[in-house]
C-alpha cells in the first residue's frame, strides 16, 4: 500500500495504552540476553561475533550506500521548495533554537564523542586508514587520522539520525495522526497492517532492542571508565562496587531527567552540558596547541571533503572496514529510528530546511572540531613526546587515553575531572532522551506515564551493572549485538529515502495553493 494522499487520517490509536506486544518481545530479548551472559559468556560473545561478521558482511555495502543516500538527498529536499515547509502543527517553534541545538547536539554525540575523540585520531595516527599512503606517527599521518575521524563522526552518520526520518515522523504524526513509533516510517509502505498486531510490534521492538543496546553499553562503560579515572586521580581502589556507585548515581541524574520531562530536566541537562563543553573548548584552545589545532582542523577539513566519496564508499579491505567504518554505521543505523522520533518531538514548528541542515551540516561541523581539539591536542603531544598518548591507550584504554591528554594541559587534574563530568552528563542526556523515547514507543504519545519512563531508565542501569559484574566482556558483546540489530533497522529507514522527499514536495504543493 502507498500514500496517496499525505492528508489522509490514520485511525486513532489509543494514546495511553501500553503496547504489549513491543514490550514483551524487547523485554524478553534483553532479559534473554542477560541470561545468556551470565550463564556462559564466552560462548554469547562468540555467537555474537559470528552474527556480527555476517551482518557486515551481507549489508556492509548496502549500509554505505543507505547512509550516504540519505545525507545527499537530504541537502537535496533541504536546497528545495519543500525546505521552506513547516512541520508539525505549530505555526512557531515550541523551544527556542539554542536550548533546541543544545539537546540534539548531547543526545546524538552521547559519551563516545568525549573518549572516542580522544583515542580515534591517535589510533589512525598510529595506524593509517587503508586509503591513504602515508606513513604512521609523521606529520604526514595527522590529516588523514583526523579526516577518517571526522568520516566517522561527521555528516553521514548525523543524516542517518535525524533527516529525513524526521520529515517522515513529523508529517505523519503531527499532520495524520500516527503515533510516533519506529513502525510509523512503514506505514507509506504497508499501510494499516504495520500499525497494528505483532508485525508492528516486531518493528518496533527491534529499533527499541538496538536502542538499548546501544545506550546500556555506553552505561556500562561509563562506569568503568569513571571509576578507572577516580582511581588514577584519586587513588581510589577500582572495583565492582565502585563501578556499581557511578552506575546507580547516573541511573539517578537520567531517571530524575527524563521524568521532569523535556522542557525541564533533559532541556537543563544538555544546556548545562554545553556550557561546560564551551568552557572546556575554549580552554583547550588556549592553553592547548591552537596554532596545531586550527591548521589541522582547516587542512583535514579540506581533505574530508575532497576524499569524501572515496571515504563513505571505500570496500578494498573487509577486516579495517569491519572494525572502524561499519562498526559505526551499525551503532547510527541502530539508533536511527529513535534518534529521530526523538528530534521529531521537540521539533515541533521547525522548518524542513533548518533541521537538515542543523542537523546535517552544523552539528556535524561543531563535532567535527572538537574531535580536532580533543584528538588532536593528543596527536600534538604524540608527536613532541612518542609514547605519551599512544603507551595509555594500548589495548584500547579509552579512559586512560583522554587523562593522558588533559593531564599534559595546565591545571591537568582540574580538567581531567571537568572532563569526567563532562562524560558523565553526556551519556545521562542520551540516557533520559533515549528512555523517554521509548516509553513513547511503548504507548504511541508524545508525553509517557512517567513511571514507564523510570522503569526504563532504571532497567537500563540495572541491566548494565548485571553485565559489568561478569566483566567488560558482557558490555563488548552487548554493543557488538547492536550491529547485529542494524540489519532489520537498516530495512525500517529504506523507505524515508523516497518517502521524505514526496512529502516535502506535496506539502510545498499544498502551501503554494
Amino acid at each position: 500500500m502507498t500514500m496517496n494522499n499525505t492528508t489522509h487520517k490514520a485511525e486513532p490509536f489509543s494514546s495511553r495504552a501500553i503496547d504489549w506486544p513491543t514490550l514483551l518481545i524487547s523485554g524478553g530479548f534483553l532479559i534473554a540476553f542477560v541470561v545468556a551472559a551470565i550463564v556462559n559468556i564466552d560462548f554469547l560473545s562468540a555467537q555474537v561475533n559470528v552474527a556480527y561478521a555476517f551482518s557486515t558482511r551481507i549489508f556492509g555495502a548496502y549500509w554505505q550506500v543507505l547512509l550516504l543516500a540519505t545525507f545527499l538527498i537530504g541537502l537535496y529536499v533541504a536546497m528545495s521548495s519543500g525546505g521552506n515547509v513547516r512541520l508539525g502543527n505549530r505555526a512557531q517553534p515550541e523551544m527556542e533554537t539554542y536550548k533546541w541545538f543544545s539537546i540534539i547536539m548531547c543526545t546524538l554525540l552521547a559519551g563516545g564523542g568525549v573518549f572516542f575523540a580522544a583515542s580515534e585520531p591517535m589510533a589512525h595516527f598510529l595506524a593509517p586508514p587503508p586509503l591513504f599512503a602515508v606513513e604512521a606517527q609523521t606529520p604526514q599521518a595527522v590529516y588523514p587520522a583526523l579526516a577518517q575521524s571526522y568520516m566517522h563522526w561527521g555528516f553521514l552518520a548525523w543524516a542517518i539520525l535525524g533527516s529525513l526520518t524526521t520529515i517522515v515522523y513529523m508529517h505523519l504524526h503531527y499532520n495524520m495522526g500516527l503515533p510516533l513509533k519506529p513502525r510509523t516510517l512503514l506505514y507509506p509502505v504497508f499501510g494499516d497492517r504495520v500499525m497494528r498486531g505483532w508485525f508492528g510490534g516486531m518493528v518496533d521492538a527491534a529499533c527499541v532492542i538496538a536502542v538499548v543496546a546501544g545506550t546500556v553499553g555506553p552505561i556500562g562503560f561509563l562506569g568503568l571508565q569513571v571509576s578507572y579515572g577516580l582511581s588514577n586521580l584519586f587513588g581510589f581502589t577500582d572495583t565492582y562496587l565502585s563501578q556499581s556507585l557511578i552506575i546507580l548515581f547516573l541511573i539517578g541524574i537520567y531517571t530524575a531527567s527524563t521524568v521532569s520531562g523535556i522542557h525541564r530536566g533533559i532541556q537543563m541537562l544538555s544546556t548545562f552540558n554545553v556550557a561546560l563543553a564551551l568552557l572546556l573548548i575554549a580552554f583547550m584552545l588556549i592553553a592547548g596547541p591552537s596554532a596545531f589545532i586550527f591548521d589541522s582542523f582547516i587542512h583535514s577539513t579540506g581533505l574530508y571533503v575532497s576524499e569524501f566519496v572515496s571515504m563513505a564508499t571505500y570496500r578494498a579491505d573487509a577486516g579495517w572496514l569491519n572494525s572502524w567504518t561499519l562498526f559505526f554505521w551499525g551503532w547510527f543505523l541502530g539508533y536511527g529510528p529513535l534518534m529521530a522520533m526523538f528530534i521529531a518531538r521537540i521539533s515541533n514548528g521547525r522548518k524542513i530546511r533548518q533541521i537538515i541542515l542543523c542537523v546535517s551540516i552544523v552539528a556535524p561541523l561543531v563535532t567535527t572540531f572538537w574531535f580536532t581539539i580533543v584528538g588532536g591536542t593528543g596527536v600534538a603531544f604524540e608527536l613532541a613526546d612518542p609514547g605519551v598518548i599512544s603507551i595509555p591507550l594500548e589495548g584500547n584504554n579509552m579512559p586512560a587515553a583522554l587523562l593522558s591528554i588533559t593531564q599534559q594541559l595546565p591545571f591537568g587534574f582540574l580538567i581531567s575531572i571537568l572532563f569526567l563530568i563532562l562524560t558523565t552528563i553526556f551519556v545521562a542526556t542520551t540516557g533520559d532522551s533515549m528512555t523517554y523515547t521509548i516509553s513513547m514507543v511503548m504507548t504511541g504519545t508524545d508525553d509517557p506515564p512517567a513511571l514507564l519512563r523510570m522503569f526504563w531508565g532504571i532497567m537500563m542501569g540495572v541491566l548494565a551493572m548485571i553485565l559489568i559484574s561478569i566483566g567488560s566482556g558482557g558490555i563488548t558483546a552487548l554493543q557488538a549485538f547492536i550491529v547485529v540489530t542494524a540489519v532489520p533497522v537498516s530495512l525500517i529507514l529504506l523507505p524515508s529515502l523516497w518517502v521524505a522527499p514526496r512529502i516535502a514536495r506535496e506539502l510545498a504543493k499544498g502551501e503554494q495553493h
